[in-house]
C-alpha cells in the first residue's frame, strides 16, 4: 500500500506567540512534526517530503535526516506543493498532502483514506469531518455520493452553510494527475495564493472522479495554532497512550494522574500509582 507523503510544515505560526517554528513544539513529549511523520511511516508512506520555510534549521536539527524542499515564499496551500514538483515528477503513485501541526491523525485513518480512495478508482479523496457547528469551514458539496466542490464559508449560501461535512485537509492524489492539475491553478483571488481547493476543482471541471472519506473522530483533524490547543493535543494523546498501555497489561492506579510519553513501553502488570 505503498504511497509518497507531502507535508506542509513551512508556516510561521503567528498565533503560537512563540520564537520557534510551530511544527517543532512537542505534544506528549514529541515534535508535532515527528508524529505526523511517525504515523505517516506506519501508514506505509515510503517517502515524507517536507515543505519546509520559516527557520527550517531548527526544524532540520530536531528531524535529523529528512527529505524537504523550501518555500521560501509562503503563497498558499497549492504553492507548497507545487514546490514538491521535483521530488514526485518521476513517481508514478499515490500521494498523500498532510500538515506538519495536526498530531493526532491516526494511522488507521491514513490507511482506511487510502483504502476507499483505491476501492473507489479515484483521482483525488479528501479527508472529511462531520461538525455540528460548521461555521468558518469549507463545506463539502457532492452529487450522486462524489465530491461537486468545497465552497468556503464566505462563498456559501445558506443551503451549503446547512451542510455539516467539512474539508479536514487531508488529501490523497494520484500522482500524475496531481501534477497536472497543479500547473492549472492560478492566484486570481483576494490573498493572491495558490489553494490547494482549486486542485479539486480543477478535477472536478474536468470530470475526474473526487472521494471523501469521513473521519470517525473530529479530535483526529484539529489542528494546532496556539499554546492552548497544544495543551489539548497532548492531553488527548496522554490518554491514548494510558488507553493503549492498559490493554497491554500495564495496572494504572490513576489514568488521569499519570503523564507517559509517546515513546515509553512499560511491561505488563507493571504498576503505576
Amino acid at each position: 500500500m505503498g504511497f509518497k507523503s507531502i507535508v506542509l510544515a513551512a508556516g510561521k505560526g503567528t498565533r503560537m506567540k512563540s520564537d520557534l517554528p510551530k511544527v517543532i513544539h512537542k505534544v506528549n513529549g514529541i515534535s508535532m512534526l515527528k508524529k505526523v511523520i511517525n504515523v505517516l511511516d506506519e501508514a506505509g508512506s515510503k517517502e515524507n517530503i517536507l515543505i519546509l520555510g520559516h527557520k527550517k534549521e531548527l526544524v532540520l536539527e530536531t528531524l535529523g535526516e529528512v527529505s524537504y524542499v523550501l518555500q521560501e515564499e509562503q503563497l498558499g496551500t497549492g504553492h507548497a506543493v507545487q514546490m514538491a514538483e521535483e521530488k514526485i515528477a518521476d513517481y508514478e503513485g499515490l500521494v498523500l498532502v498532510t500538515c506538519g501541526d495536526t498530531p493526532l491523525i491516526r494511522v488507521e485513518t491514513i490507511k482506511s483514506m487510502i483504502l476507499k480512495h483505491k476501492l473507489d478508482k479515484a483521482t483525488a479523496t479528501i479527508l472529511t469531518a462531520i461538525e455540528e457547528n460548521p461555521f468558518g469551514y469549507g463545506r463539502i458539496v457532492k452529487e450522486n455520493g462524489f465530491v461537486k466542490a468545497i465552497v468556503e464559508e464566505k462563498d456559501a449560501n445558506e443551503e451549503i452553510k446547512a451542510i455539516k461535512e467539512i474539508n479536514a485537509g487531508v488529501y490523497c492524489f494520484e500522482s500524475k494527475k496531481l501534477l497536472d492539475a497543479l500547473r492549472k491553478i492560478d492566484n486570481n483571488n483576494a490573498n493572491g495564493e495558490y489553494y490547494l481547493t482549486d486542485v479539486i476543482k480543477v478535477m472536478v471541471d474536468q470530470g475526474d472522479r473526487v472521494d471523501s472519506f469521513s473521519v470517525k473522530d473530529n479530535k483526529e483533524t484539529m489542528g494546532v495554532n496556539s499554546k492552548v490547543q497544544l495543551a489539548q493535543a497532548s492531553k488527548v494523546l496522554r490518554e491514548r497512550k494510558n488507553i493503549e498501555l492498559m490493554d497491554a497489561g500495564v495496572i494504572m492506579v490513576d489514568p488521569n494522574t499519570v503523564y507517559i510519553e509517546e515513546s515509553v513501553q512499560i511491561g505488563r502488570d507493571t504498576v503505576i500509582y
